[in-house]
């Protein structure tokens, strides 16, 4: 089960992310996140301290949402992941594409 949370809309958006984001799911993950980036578009953090697991669909989504930001000019973070997940993204080279932060 996942759980995305708005906790803070100023000066970027930022989601908590929590439980399994997975194929299952990823697209409600994109909706709701997209959802209130259309109402206000600016940057987005995605805090994963929480997050605890994500397969590859989840990593397509993640692009997906970047390459939506990077068009507006909008600016995209990741932050807090686990090392194994954090590991997921260097394996697939999505850090050198990306802003993680630790």
């Amino acid at each position: 089960m996942q759980e995305v949370t708005l906790t803070a809309t100023e000066p970027e958006l930022v989601f908590a992310l929590s439980g399994e984001i997975v194929s299952e799911n990823a697209e409600d993950f994109y909706a709701e996140v997209a959802g209130v980036y259309e109402r206000d578009p600016k940057g987005v953090v995605f805090s994963c301290e929480k997050l605890e697991f994500i397969d590859s669909t989840t990593l397509g989504t993640f692009v997906k949402i970047l390459k939506k930001l990077k068009a507006d000019g909008n600016a995209f973070r990741i932050r807090g992941l686990q090392p194994r997940l954090k590991k997921l993204f260097v394996i697939c080279a999505l850090d050198r594409i990306m802003e993680i932060e630790a």
